[in-house]
């Protein structure tokens, strides 16, 4: 075989495998017009090579982020490195939809892609070559596994009765807004509530009855909160709420229009029609507040002497209890 023969067979079998193998091939020119335009690529978009070769690629493809992506080719092409683009920072760069039958939930095809400069026989960089790697799957089953994480963590830090924060993770919230005190000053109220005479409830109608009261007064808690307030089960009937940013008094309305609508509302469990009350102890955090605990035990003084006024009623910790 001459070595012209040799030397065709070999560009044939370079184009060939350009053409055809699994990964997006794009060389454009120092003004970003499209020089070549490989098989996935035409698959993937439509677009036959033919017709797209000597276009503008951002004028073909107005979708694309062409400031940020003109800002990582400019890089390429000045500093002659080479420059990677991960689905995880975007996406996906071409907007493809997903064929693929393993993760058919996506929408789109999720992108790793590389950029790297071409030189001339002279040593100049003149184009740049852009190369897309179909990396869905592994894109699913990394969001997948991150999703399923999240949600273990979430249901360790969630009662399962009430879907309220544990007693255990609300407990870690409390550390942080004590230290956040200890540390800026920032106000903040502790709230303790307890389930009115829930000890009849039980013995009187059965411990499913009590856990639907359970149920409907964390429900009713849960609907009075702001986004970042932090309830919890603290044990059996109580309940805590952390108010941050919020003053003794403020506190107090709260537990109030909470104690009100409690005691205003009706449960129902198959005949049964059962009204509840509760009690609530407030305190607001101050200087007398040496550490997370004692904020609890002074909150828990409120609750108690809410429960001898008679309950269903609020009290508001002061340093003389």
């Amino acid at each position: 075989m001459s070595n012209d023969q040799s030397a065709m067979n070999e560009l044939h079998w370079l184009i060939d495998m350009v053409q055809t193998i699994e990964v997006g091939l794009v060389v454009l020119d120092r003004h970003y017009n499209i020089q070549l335009w490989n098989g996935f690529m035409e698959n993937h978009s439509g677009v036959s090579p033919n017709s797209i070769k000597g276009q503008n690629l951002f004028t073909r493809f107005p979708d694309l982020p062409d400031t940020w992506l003109k800002q990582k080719m400019e890089s390429v092409f000045m500093l002659k490195n080479r420059a990677f683009i991960s689905w995880e920072q975007r996406p996906y760069v071409f907007k493809f939809k997903n064929y693929r039958p393993i993760t058919g939930r996506a929408d789109f095809m999720y992108q790793n892609v590389t950029l790297l400069p071409l030189a001339s026989l002279t040593g100049q960089i003149t184009h740049i070559s852009v190369i897309i790697y179909d990396v869905t799957d592994i894109a699913i089953n990394k969001l997948q596994l991150k999703a399923a994480n999240e949600q273990l963590q979430r249901l360790s830090q969630i009662d399962g009765l009430t879907q309220l924060y544990n007693r255990r993770y609300w407990q870690e919230c409390l550390n942080h807004e004590y230290d956040l005190h200890a540390r800026y000053s920032d106000i903040a109220s502790l709230v303790l509530l307890d389930i009115d005479n829930f000890k009849h409830i039980n013995d009187s109608y059965g411990h499913l009855v009590g856990d639907k009261v359970i149920q409907h007064i964390a429900h009713l808690l849960s609907q009075s909160l702001r986004e970042t307030d932090c309830a919890g089960r603290y044990g059996g009937e109580e309940f805590t709420v952390i108010l941050p940013k919020t003053s003794g008094a403020d506190a107090i309305r709260f537990t109030e229009r909470l104690r009100e609508k409690i005691a205003s509302s009706v449960i129902t469990y198959e005949n049964l029609k059962i009204t509840v009350t509760v009690s609530l102890g407030a305190c607001e955090i101050g200087s007398d507040i040496t550490s997370s605990s004692n904020w609890i035990l002074c909150a828990d003084k409120a609750l108690y002497e809410a429960k001898e006024k008679g309950r269903n009623c609020s009290v508001l910790y002061t340093s003389n209890q």
